[in-house]
């Protein structure tokens, strides 16, 4: 497939417009938001440091901290990065300023989330079931008195008090994430969390405005966009799931729906992925199988939207935006495999990216061009 200019699309720039002004990306190449279960107390500490300086040098446009709860309830886990207090704050701002220092720039987002009735759950690889309190655990919350899974206990059904408590974290964790100087908020309304289960009727059953019909079943996670959105002037963008592969869940018609109205409330970016609300998921995996629901989307509201899941090859990604299926792509697992992805990306497209002159001399000579006009000394 042919490259427009000489250049491959993946290494064209793209400018993501905010309240601010916008957001000048250099590529289409975004490291997707992944937990990684290091944090004590909600607090970033040096697993993070190492994390991110290294796939702040990956090459990709667009680094996504990961999962960040807004209350320490809303939390995955007890080992979650969390941003809901001065401690919390000051422990991440210091982290992200040291690990910003050591790497080209590279724009940074951060994912703002509550995970609902997913919360108080072991880390992974110990069975994420859920933990009691005297586990280290806490009394879950979602929109409605129903388990995740049937032999769990249920979570608490937030009150209208609840509801107000969640919206303020929210937009005060924009506030801060404003003066930990990141370039942009992600807001996590995909994977079963909290801001899902209100979208969706498998989780959702509510008899008030909050439930019911899609229009009740959309208008929390908007207001939360909405407060967010006049809290925050930089780039704003939702990461949903558009679908919950289960027949009568959410789907992807009702994701355009929910995409058309956030665009109507400002929203700068749409991150699109799936699943995660029932253990009754049917997910077809296979190469870019997320990515039809990324074009679908797009095409309702023509927002800038991002191709998620099981993009692996540099190929791969280019045809993605090639076929105008996305504006961008991200990848999570293959930065964890390959934290030069977008190096290789680079040197297999015939594109350029930013690198710290440290690691210049690493490439080898076919490959050179990645860094532009690059000196390889020989001391």
């Amino acid at each position: 497939m042919g490259y427009a200019f000489g250049m491959p699309h993946l290494f064209t720039p793209l400018t993501l417009p905010s309240p601010a002004g916008g957001l000048v990306l250099p590529n289409r190449i975004v490291v997707a938001p992944m937990c990684q279960y290091q944090a004590v107390n909600g607090e970033a500490r040096d697993w993070h440091l190492m994390h991110w300086g290294n796939l702040l040098n990956s090459g990709a446009a667009l680094f996504t901290i990961e999962a960040t709860g807004v209350l320490p309830e809303g939390r995955i886990s007890p080992a979650c990065l969390g941003l809901w207090d001065d401690r919390t704050e000051a422990a991440l701002a210091n982290t992200l300023h040291r690990a910003r220092a050591l790497a080209p720039h590279a724009a940074v987002c951060i994912q703002l989330a509550h995970a609902g009735r997913k919360a108080s759950s072991q880390v992974p690889w110990r069975g994420g079931q859920l933990l009691a309190p005297d586990q280290g655990g806490w009394q879950p919350v979602g929109p409605s008195a129903l388990p995740q899974l049937p032999h769990e206990p249920p979570p608490a059904a937030l009150t209208p008090d609840g509801l107000e408590r969640v919206k303020a974290a929210f937009v005060q964790a924009a506030v801060r994430s404003a003066r930990l100087g990141v370039d942009a908020i992600e807001l996590h309304a995909a994977h079963g969390y909290l801001l899902h289960e209100f979208l969706s009727p498998l989780a959702n059953q509510r008899s008030d405005a909050y439930g019911g019909s899609l229009e009740n079943r959309m208008r929390f996670p908007l207001e939360v966009f909405a407060a967010m959105r006049a809290a925050f002037r930089g780039v704003l963008g939702v990461r949903i799931s558009a679908s919950d592969w289960v027949e009568g869940g959410w789907d992807v018609e009702h994701s355009a729906v929910f995409a058309q109205q956030l665009q109507a409330l400002g929203c700068n970016f749409i991150h699109v992925s799936s699943g995660g609300v029932s253990p009754q998921q049917k997910i077809a995996l296979g190469a870019n199988y997320q990515v039809p629901f990324a074009k679908r989307i797009r095409q309702a509201c023509g927002m800038a939207t991002t191709a998620v899941g099981l993009i692996t090859q540099a190929q791969q990604a280019e045809d993605i935006l090639q076929a105008g299926d996305a504006d961008l792509v991200a990848l999570a697992r293959a930065f964890l495999y390959n934290p030069r992805w977008g190096w290789h990306a680079a040197a297999a497209l015939g594109g350029q990216v930013v690198g710290n002159p440290v690691y210049w001399r690493g490439l080898p000579r076919e490959a050179q061009s990645v860094f532009g006009a690059v000196a390889v000394g020989t001391r």
